[in-house]
């Protein structure tokens, strides 16, 4: 199979690389970019552990080619913090006692990341909804909601 030419732009930053059609976003980001804080779980899109934003999209990176993401803006968990200070949603979640094992935390901050910036007023049930599709098995979900709620409330003062 030949390779490909894909332009990867993640977190403002330009990825050339050669793929294989084939290869799925989530590998190309780690295994070609370096960025290794997108985590592969199930490969087949039901836990969320590879939840990326795609054009502020939350999306399953282990169910998108990296062709399809030649010149769109990628956002992974590597670009949420600003000038080295945590990012309201990583404060909350440390605040919250949201995370335990970790392995499914960069996928909840990228979904929670992309459903408040679509809906910055998002419900409590509205956040309840969006964060069901990601698994967790250590935490249970309580401590997550919290923190997407704790974040909503940061985040509206910043827009203050």
């Amino acid at each position: 199979m030949n390779d490909m030419d894909v332009v990867l732009q993640v977190n403002g930053e330009t990825f050339p690389i050669q793929v294989e059609p084939r290869r799925t976003l989530v590998d190309a980001l780690r295994d070609d970019c370096g960025l290794t804080g997108t985590h592969i779980g199930c490969e087949h899109g039901v836990c969320g552990a590879c939840t990326v934003l795609v054009d502020g999209e939350p999306l399953r990176s282990c169910l998108m080619f990296a062709t399809q993401a030649d010149g769109r803006c990628v956002e992974t968990v590597e670009g949420l913090a600003r000038a080295g200070a945590p990012h309201p949603l990583q404060q909350a979640f440390m605040d919250q006692h949201a995370l335990q094992c970790g392995f499914c935390t960069p996928g909840f901050l990228m979904l929670a990341l992309g459903v408040l910036r679509q809906n910055p007023n998002a419900s409590d049930d509205e956040i309840k909804d969006a964060i069901s599709s990601n698994l967790c098995r250590c935490t249970g979900y309580v401590n997550i909601l919290a923190a997407v709620k704790q974040a909503r409330e940061a985040l509206a003062r910043e827009q203050a």
